[in-house]
């Protein structure tokens, strides 16, 4: 069983702030049939970093951020994101977040397990918090 799976993330000036852009996306790659970066209007190279990345799963959109709606900024450019998203499951990943290469066959066995079943509409993992 073939089951698309998007992945999301948004950035906005992650070059100039040092987030794990690049690895944040790369660890979940492999998962995704595509993978939506929604790049806000950075005072860096955040769109040349993700554009740099050689892979067609990668699909941009732009947005400008409306930094007068506080932290709330936040979750309305992830669920324009998310709106962007073509998959039957979307796997949503901060800027500064990775998953470890050895959890990816788990998530992907979770995924095909519970693709038909109407009482899953998200899966919920452990993990590490840490500075």
């Amino acid at each position: 069983m073939n089951i698309k799976v998007s992945g999301f993330t948004i950035a906005r000036n992650a070059v100039k702030f040092n987030y794990p852009l690049l690895e944040s996306i790369h660890s979940i790659l492999p998962v995704c049939d595509e993978f939506i970066v929604n790049v806000g209007d950075s005072e860096d190279q955040t769109l040349s970093l993700v554009q740099s990345i050689q892979s067609p799963k990668i699909k941009i959109i732009q947005h400008k951020w409306n930094l007068t709606l506080g932290a709330e900024v936040l979750s309305v450019q992830t669920n324009l994101a998310l709106k962007a998203c073509q998959g039957k499951w979307a796997f949503y990943l901060q800027s500064d977040e990775v998953v470890h290469e050895k959890d990816l066959p788990t998530i992907k066995h979770f995924i095909h397990k519970h693709a038909d079943d109407p009482n899953v509409d998200a899966l919920r993992f452990r993990w590490l918090h840490f500075y």
